[in-house]
């Protein structure tokens, strides 16, 4: 008896240990050169992101930005503020979610991603083309 217990509660300790590692991606992250906030949140069993905070929101003619570079003509009047950008991330080990992929307002593509939680508040985001991969560094704002 006294050893199922003690086998159960280390079972136990290992999944919240792997659920609070996972847990600790979701929340507000800031972008590189602090262009933007993103939130990371679960949508259903994946994770998603999108845009909530724009360090520069508005255009030359004051107005807020929009979605004008994406390739479908009938989304480039979405605004950008609000804007999913992180979209079908699952665990991939304790500090790892992959299968997803990421939006770029910037030019308007979608890539395939992956995120590392590397530290609690340093994020490795990757987006690929092919074989073709670029990393960005997020820190966490909240």
């Amino acid at each position: 008896m006294r050893y199922s217990f003690t086998v159960l509660s280390l079972l136990v300790a290992v999944f919240f240990t792997a659920t609070t590692a996972r847990a600790e991606v979701t929340g507000v992250w800031s972008t590189v050169e602090g262009k933007s906030h993103v939130k990371i949140e679960p949508c259903g069993d994946k994770l998603c992101g999108k845009i909530i905070w724009l360090k520069e929101p508005l255009t030359d003619k004051k107005i807020a930005k929009t979605d004008i570079k994406n390739e479908d003509i009938n989304l480039r009047g979405q605004p950008i503020n609000g804007l999913e950008i992180l979209k079908g991330f699952v665990p991939d080990g304790d500090n790892e979610w992959d299968d997803g992929t990421i939006y770029n307002p910037e030019d308007g593509k979608t890539y395939s991603s992956s995120m590392t939680l590397v530290k609690p508040d340093t994020l490795e985001v990757k987006g690929c083309v092919v074989m073709f991969c670029k990393t960005q560094t997020w820190t966490k704002v909240q």
